[in-house]
């Protein structure tokens, strides 16, 4: 999940709001989510889910802020002791959650009927779903749509054979937030489709390799970049990874492009990898979906609805996320989230 407070400022009500045309060349056969109209603005007509009071919640949840496991200005923790055990811990439960609502996916089911289950399952395990109130956030999961490209709040359309679908869950276990995300196939989904999910796996997987004590984080971008250039795709340079543990979201920030941002990669590091695709077929423009991203053309082409977060590309092209948190070892990388 993203910083959206920071990198998308919030639409008021002043805002004139232009829904995009329907695209003029055929992206696939799917069907293009948009806001429904009248517009409502914001999210404070929706109501969070109830969090039972012996749940600890994170600081931005109401939680009092509370004592912290040791971790440096650089974003590392400590291995081998109880902060590496906790972080472990709720990167599983995240990874667990992700399968669980991966099992929820069929033609029918509504998203917000997927929240729901994933609130409950996430309770049950007592761990508090961290998107609920981040930043106000009214749901416990994000989940995006065909052509939305990141924090799609779940909601009563029912998901059609066809479609795709990227749940973005994270918990908070212990002190600890776990962080993973993936797009599932809705019934028969067109081959493009198909394509474009085999793509944003295979992206991560690309920019996983390279991560090794002594490797700069820039290399990445640069290996997840050559991943997908000779394709008819591109990555959105308006999303990245990010630097997690106590924190839902701290450095180091990881650009899933080529860049030549400073750092280096030492043990105790801990981050996501999530890169978001979007499919460029027979189109002039590249979008490209949450936590990473390219783009062909002068700037990238997103637009966010009228409630502050959901995230579309604007031509109506689709998009795909695959996220997991990597932990940077004394002697290697391992992903916490498979």
């Amino acid at each position: 999940m993203l910083r959206a407070h920071v990198l998308w400022p919030r639409l008021r009500s002043t805002t004139r709001i232009r829904l995009p045309h329907a695209p003029q060349r055929k992206f696939g056969s799917f069907s293009v989510i948009l806001p429904e109209e009248p517009f409502i603005y914001g999210v404070k007509h929706l109501q969070p889910r109830h969090v039972p009071a012996h749940i600890t919640r994170p600081a931005y949840a109401g939680a009092p802020e509370q004592q912290r496991p040791p971790e440096d200005e650089g974003g590392k923790l400590q291995l081998g002791g109880d902060a590496e055990r906790r972080l472990r811990a709720a990167a599983r439960l995240a990874r667990d959650v992700r399968v669980f609502a991966g099992s929820l996916v069929k033609p029918g089911i509504t998203t917000n009927a997927i929240d729901a289950r994933v609130h409950e399952y996430i309770l049950a395990h007592s761990a508090y779903p961290s998107p609920l109130l981040y930043s106000g956030f009214p749901k416990s999961c994000c989940t995006s749509v065909n052509n939305i490209i990141a924090h799609g709040i779940p909601d009563d359309r029912p998901l059609e054979d066809g479609d795709l679908v990227s749940i973005d869950i994270t918990v908070y276990l212990n002190g600890y937030h776990g962080d993973t995300a993936e797009t599932f196939l809705v019934g028969d989904v067109d081959e493009p489709g198909r394509e474009l999910a085999r793509l944003s796996s295979a992206a991560t997987d690309a920019g996983i390799r390279v991560c090794a004590p002594g490797r700069r984080f820039s290399d990445i971008g640069a290996a997840i970049y050559e991943s997908v250039r000779h394709t008819e795709h591109s990555v959105s340079p308006q999303f990245t990874g990010h630097g997690i543990g106590t924190e839902f979201h701290r450095k180091p920030w990881i650009i899933h492009d080529r860049n030549g941002e400073p750092g280096i990669m030492e043990p105790g590091h801990c981050f996501t990898i999530e890169v978001g695709v979007a499919s460029l077929r027979n189109s002039s423009s590249v979008f490209t979906p949450p936590q990473p991203c390219i783009v062909q053309g002068k700037e990238p082409t997103c637009w966010v609805w009228p409630d502050g977060w959901t995230a579309s590309t604007e031509d109506c092209a689709r998009s795909c996320q695959t996220e997991h948190m990597v932990l940077i070892t004394t002697d290697g990388a391992e992903v916490l989230t498979r």
